[in-house]
This record gives structure tokens, sequence and C-alpha cells, in this order.
């Protein structure tokens, strides 16, 4: 089975994965690209063989189309990813789902309707670490988690952005909303959730503007930095740090202390897993390292969004699913009380 998907934003998630992941995967035919600036969708175009269409309207109503990419930037994704489910697409949607949890309501709502599946890119379930780390947690190798630590962190967007400047959609207030909470906190945030199949409930935390400026120098309108307390439904306490102020090497550690022993996921360059059991035995799983802005590699989760179209299955992360990460985070910036 072979179909067309359609690309909504021709930003940098686009160019380094959604466009090469789809254009690897062999039930993809072509990929029809489409941008506020035309220039942009043209020169992806031409990079992965596909075309353009001069609206989302017209990539939406395309019949040959049967999935989308929705890589907008945040404040849209209510508007284009419902849109597109009720014409009858398939939707993978960046993260996070939404800049509301009401939007994101919105969105469920049109996935109900539509029939249709709706996946959200929380790619971090997706790498080998963690799900070996998961299956660990499950069969209770180490006991119950007992506590966590997990952090996020690079030198920030601006040098990740197509544009490479300081005036990122992701400094506005308007259209990122969440700041470093919702560019790579919510990543950790559902990473939490889904190894220790459990729930945050309850958070405290600090957040600020503590460095970036803006393209007129001014302290941006979002926070670069969250420090959190959380506990989940099950009792398990842990601590979260967000970033966009690690100017050295991406930190995208996550640790998880348990009653006979300790998983350690991503500390070092050298071994992506470690287990330290309580009589000091140390075991290492050979396992890749993870994606980073410098290191590119099939993220894995496009290959799930098509198995899922074509398999009829339910998508490994739901919109359900990223709602609850996206309260989580409203209620970490004070914006919003996480509703059970």
């Amino acid at each position: 089975m072979e179909f067309n998907v359609g690309i909504i934003g021709c930003g940098s998630i686009t160019k380094y994965r959604h466009a090469p992941e789809y254009k690897a995967n062999s039930h993809v035919d072509e990929i029809i690209f489409y941008d506020r600036n035309p220039e942009r969708a043209q020169s992806l175009a031409n990079e992965f063989n596909g075309r353009t269409a001069k609206s989302v309207e017209e990539l939406l109503q395309d019949p040959s189309i049967i999935a989308i990419s929705d890589c907008s930037s945040n404040e849209v994704h209510h508007i284009h990813t419902t849109k597109a489910l009720l014409n009858g697409k398939h939707v993978l949607v960046e993260k996070p789902i939404a800049v509301s949890s009401e939007y994101a309501e919105e969105i469920l709502e049109a996935e109900r309707k539509s029939g249709k599946k709706l996946m959200v890119d929380h790619n971090q379930r997706f790498t080998k670490a963690h799900q070996k780390a998961k299956e660990i947690i499950a069969k209770k190798e180490l006991g119950e988690v007992l506590t966590f630590k997990t952090s996020f962190g690079h030198e920030g967007p601006e040098k990740w952005g197509i544009t490479k400047s300081n005036a990122t959609w992701f400094f506005k207030k308007n259209r990122s909303r969440y700041g470093v909470a919702g560019d790579l906190g919510i990543h950790k945030i559902d990473l939490i959730h889904f190894l220790l199949d459990d729930e945050i409930e309850d958070v405290q935390a600090f957040h600020g503007a503590l460095d970036k400026v803006d393209e007129h120098g001014d302290s941006i309108e979002v926070c670069d930095n969250v420090v959190s307390i959380l506990k989940t439904k099950k009792g398990r306490l842990g601590t979260a740090s967000f970033s966009w102020t690690y100017y050295g090497k991406e930190d995208n550690a996550t640790t998880i202390y348990c009653q006979k022993g300790v998983i350690k996921i991503y500390h070092d360059g050298l071994d992506p897993l470690v287990v330290e059991m309580n009589d000091r035995t140390i075991i290492k799983y050979d396992v890749e390292q993870i994606q980073t802005n410098d290191n590119q590699t099939n993220s894995g989760v496009i290959d799930a969004f098509i198995d899922c179209i074509i398999n009829d299955k339910t998508p490994p992360v739901t919109g359900q699913e990223a709602l609850a990460s996206l309260k989580v985070i409203e209620s970490m910036l004070g914006e919003n009380v996480i509703r059970n």
C-alpha cells in the first residue's frame, strides 16, 4: 500500500525529521509541502522530490493525501489538526498538542467525529533505551520505583530553528505559549508518564526568562528555564529541569531510583542505559544513542504513524495522553490546574 502525505509547516522539524523519515518509508509515494513562505516549501519539495500546495485548504482537499504532519507553530495546531481530521486525514501533530487544554479538547473532539488516527510526536517514547527502561520497570526487576529525576536542555531554539535568529517564534508568547516547558519539558513529562505507567498529579515549580533575548535585545516573553518538583498518582516523587541555556553539551538524562537499584538513561555518550544494583553490580545495555539536534537519526515516529494507518492500530502516543502531559505543563507555569 502506497499513499501521499502532506506536511504543514516547513521549518527545521520538517526538514530534518518528518520529511526524511517519510521519504525513507516504503509506503509513502509523494510528500506535498505547505508553508506560509512558498519558497521554503518549494525548497523542501525540491530536496525530497515532492511538490507544494498553495494553501492549507488545497492540501487538505487533495484526495491523494491520506495523512498529514502538522508541523506548524504551536498556536495554530488546534486549527490545522482539527481541519485535517475533519477533512478525513490521519494526523501526526507536533508537540505540544495545542496551546491550551481547551484547544486540545477541540482536537480530540475532531478525532472522535472523524474516526481518523491522531498521533502526537512525543518521540522520546521510541528510543531503545527508554523502551528497555520501561520493560525493566514494568517487570519490577528492581522492585518498585521510588523517586526520579529528569532533565532536558540545550543552547536554545534560535540555534536549531530554520532562521537561526533570535526572532524565532519560540520566543513569542502568542505563538509558543509555554517557552522551554512546551518545547523540551513536555517531552520529559510524557516520558515519565510512559516509563512509570503513572501520571503526575501535583506540581511545584519555578520558571523564568533568565538569559535569552529577542531580536530587539529585550528579555524574551516566555520562560527559558524551569525547575520543578513532581508527585505522581502512585506516590512517586521526582524533579524535572528544562532549559534553553545549557550552553554546553545537550542534556537529556533521566534517572529512576528503585528499591533494588538505579536506572540511568543517557547520562553519557558511551553507555545510553546503565543499571546499578544495590550490590554494586553494573549492567550496561548496548542500545543506540538518542537523537539530538546535532545527531539526526531515524526517530521511529513516522514509521509508527504509518504502521497505525496501514494496520488500523491505536497510535502509540494518543491525543488523550498528550493532553495529560499538557495539563502538567499548564500547572507547572501556573496557567491552569491539573484536572483529573
